[in-house]
């Protein structure tokens, strides 16, 4: 009979917790992920007079790399026991709302806007589902969920009032890329620790 990882008397050790096992692995894609949306955060509030222009090729950036670092992750923990579908849709959003973004720079502040909180909203949801399934395999990981829902608030935030200055816009996108950056910068150095704990 196959051992259940949630078993109090069953030590936990990665070959029982797979989605674990992906992650430690490739702990250094989830800090790379974190530390692109803190340096996003940080150049959004220190850049004095950030144009609209200025803005969107940043956010590009950004969204590209997020997706592309989302989307290695997948393929090097693609196993049928680890079935990563949500980290690969979550990675494809950020890959196209890139590229989209790089197509079509000269778009209104509206427009961006409006980009934006679905963009937020939609990875939201595809992150909570992850943190649920990776919650099954390490305890009290409540920050991870309130990660996703930090995203989907963000999100309806910004649809709910596309019309805010460009001002509130920057700092607002600048505190959401922090404040998603840093929990995913600490989550990395989790897994990475319990990777060396079990090895």
């Amino acid at each position: 009979m196959a051992s259940n990882p949630t078993d109090p008397n069953i030590e936990p050790t990665l070959s029982t917790r797979p989605i674990l096992q992906v992650l430690s692995d490739n702990w250094w894609l989830l800090l790379l992920r974190g530390v692109c949306a803190v340096l996003f955060g940080i150049l959004a509030f220190a850049w004095p007079g950030l144009s609209l222009l200025t803005l969107v090729i940043l956010f590009g950036v950004y969204v590209l790399l997020d997706g592309f670092f989302a989307l290695v992750a997948a393929v090097l923990g693609r196993h049928k026991s680890t079935p990563l579908w949500w980290l690969i849709v979550a990675g494809l959003i950020s890959v196209a709302a890139g590229i989209i973004t790089f197509a079509y720079p000269q778009v209104t502040a509206l427009v961006l806007v409006i980009f934006i909180g679905a963009w937020a909203l939609v990875r939201g949801i595809f992150e909570i589902i992850g943190a649920i399934r990776l919650r099954r395999e390490i305890d009290n990981e409540w920050l991870l969920i309130a990660v996703g829902l930090l995203s989907v608030i963000f999100g309806i935030a910004i649809l709910a009032n596309p019309g805010a200055g460009a001002l509130a816009l920057v700092w607002l996108i600048g505190i959401y890329a922090i404040l998603f950056g840093l929990p995913m910068i600490w989550l990395a150095f989790r897994v990475r620790k319990q990777s060396k704990a079990s090895a």
